[in-house]
């Protein structure tokens, strides 16, 4: 699978829109936002009358609605959550895209968000394609890597099966499961949310507020190895408070 010599890096925009100087209005239109959802305020007139408070640029509101969750969903995530030890001998699920995407964005440099929640979350989308990158093969081996040292029984990747190349990227984890003899099955579906929820006997590996708001239980991998410095120093825009 050719990633030529594509990144999934920073958009030409992104070192005015996320900062320093941006940063405590970003953080401030978070705390906003969470306010306003743990009253009741639908997200999307919510997320208008904050970033039109702040002055947000789309790409921020972007960042602002990522970023922020009501009270009661942040403890619901919370009680979900499970420790690292806790994968030790129990199949994993993880929800493909969002996981690499992500990884591969803090290889390259690319803008990650420390969100409420305590999710790492990206800034990139696949909008119905996706591309391989450089640092696409080392996402995968991170993964791989991470997951055998915490001892999961098994790994079933799923992708999204509409987007295109997701053929071609199944087949090289695939490849990189059998040289490294990791135990991987990877399966593009049409609607992977839907199959990771339902996976109530699987730990979920994901940071999409959709997945980890039903899955029954989940681990934030992607946390987990960027903030351990195993991607490397990362670009962290804290968006927490």
């Amino acid at each position: 699978m050719s990633s030529s010599d594509r990144h999934r890096g920073k958009h030409p925009a992104d070192s005015d829109l996320f900062g320093p100087a941006a940063a405590p209005a970003l953080r401030q239109a978070v705390a906003d936002l969470s306010w306003l959802l743990t009253r009741g305020y639908a997200r999307n007139s919510a997320l208008k009358l904050v970033g039109d408070r702040h002055e947000l640029r789309e790409r921020q509101r972007l960042a602002t609605a990522r970023a922020a969750c009501s009270d009661t969903a942040r403890e619901a995530r919370a009680r979900h959550h499970l420790p690292a030890e806790a994968l030790r001998g129990r199949n994993v699920w993880i929800d493909g895209f969002n996981l690499l995407v992500t990884l591969e964005a803090a290889l390259s440099g690319g803008v990650l968000l420390l969100c409420r929640d305590g999710c790492l979350r990206d800034m990139s989308s696949v909008h119905g394609s996706y591309h391989a990158v450089v640092e696409t093969d080392t996402a995968i081996t991170l993964v791989g890597a991470r997951l055998a040292e915490l001892q999961a029984a098994s790994v079933h990747w799923l992708l999204d099966k509409p987007v295109s190349n997701s053929g071609r990227l199944a087949v090289r984890i695939r490849e990189l499961a059998q040289q490294h003899a990791w135990p991987w099955t990877v399966e593009p579906v049409f609607n992977p949310d839907t199959d990771l929820i339902a996976a109530r006997d699987a730990i979920i590996i994901s940071s999409d507020a959709v997945v980890i708001d039903h899955a029954a239980t989940w681990y934030n991998l992607a946390s987990d190895l960027i903030l351990t410095h195993r991607c490397g120093p990362a670009w962290i825009v804290d968006l927490n408070g």
